[in-house]
């Protein structure tokens, strides 16, 4: 492909005025666009026809049910497109705010939000999601009942669009281990051992184990790792840790000895030293500003306003835009 020159999508041109961080963009059928990226990320899902995906400097054909996420600033744009329809889910992943839950438990999640977009270029995008008629009929009514949602916009259309995408989400997680095989086998491995650092958090690194958990030799699990996530298995154990510290930093009542000692250190003193390293505060002052700009963001939802979004971190979202 000859074209260089990369368009950037403005996040002030693709989402409502009032600052909502989710939007729906149905393309029936998808018309021609320049190469471009975005200041936001978006979830493509492919309803109809077929066409190459294009990145600047690779191709890969994409057919209907074919699912993928598209991060940060990664161009790309379609070609050689035949009746082709697809929907696009915007979202701002640094202006949502939501409780993961079990989210991050599931090795689906990762795969697809993490690991794919990582891997696509040396797995050819042979790791995409790829849903089945029925779960593609069951994904595409979730999407038309949030596109209503956003089109409507009554009262209490965030919580439920909210819902509703979150909904979304763990339903396209769930659909990726049952679509395994080749590349996407190696990527499920490595999503099962984040998942376990997720679920363990306050255990002890034991990589040896981690590497029975991804069926993988130690070394190509801190090879995959690296590469997938950009830290190592130990950086990301601790990013997890300190994601859970400012948790429960938002519970008053807890002492920071008793924070150490519930996300794995045994020695507080060691825990404040690595959160102030980590997170560029001590976790008395992190917390005062934590609770302060609780107080702000209470405020300016109350006048409509969106808030700053200083403190956001790994347990509210994890989307990398990587």
């Amino acid at each position: 492909m000859s074209q260089t020159l990369v368009e950037t999508l403005k996040s002030t041109d693709w989402f409502h005025a009032d600052g909502f961080p989710i939007a729906v963009e149905p393309r029936n059928p998808q018309l021609p666009f320049a190469l471009h990226d975005h200041e936001f990320c978006e979830i493509v899902v492919i309803t109809g026809g077929h066409e190459l995906h294009l990145t600047g400097t690779e191709s890969w054909p994409m057919v209907v049910g074919d699912v993928f996420v598209i991060t940060g600033r990664r161009p790309h744009t379609y070609d050689n497109m035949d009746d082709l329809s697809l929907v696009n889910i915007l979202y701002q992943p640094e202006w949502l705010r939501l409780d993961m839950r079990d989210l991050l438990e599931m090795p689906g999640y990762h795969v697809l939000f993490h690991l794919e977009p990582a891997w696509r270029a040396s797995h050819q995008f042979n790791s995409r999601l790829h849903l089945a008629p029925a779960e593609l009929r069951k994904v595409t009514v979730l999407i038309d009942r949030l596109e209503q949602e956003l089109a409507v916009r009554q009262a209490g259309f965030q919580f439920v669009a909210t819902a509703l995408f979150m909904e979304i989400v763990g339903f396209l997680s769930r659909c990726y281990p049952r679509n395994v095989q080749g590349n996407s086998q190696c990527l499920l491995r490595i999503g099962q051992a984040i998942a376990y650092l997720e679920v363990h958090f306050q255990e002890p690194m034991d990589l040896e184990y981690l590497a029975q958990i991804g069926n993988m030799s130690k070394r190509s699990l801190m090879r995959a790792f690296k590469k997938a996530m950009r830290i190592s298995p130990i950086s990301y154990l601790i990013q997890v840790r300190m994601a859970k510290a400012v948790e429960l930093l938002r519970q008053e009542e807890l002492t920071i000895a008793e924070i150490a000692h519930r996300v794995g250190y045994a020695d507080s003193n060691y825990f404040s030293r690595l959160f102030n390293t980590t997170m560029g505060l001590a976790p008395t002052t992190y917390r005062r500003r934590l609770l302060a700009e609780q107080t702000v963001l209470s405020e300016q939802r109350g006048s409509g306003q969106r808030g700053s979004g200083h403190l956001h971190n790994h347990a509210a979202i994890s989307w990398q835009t990587q």
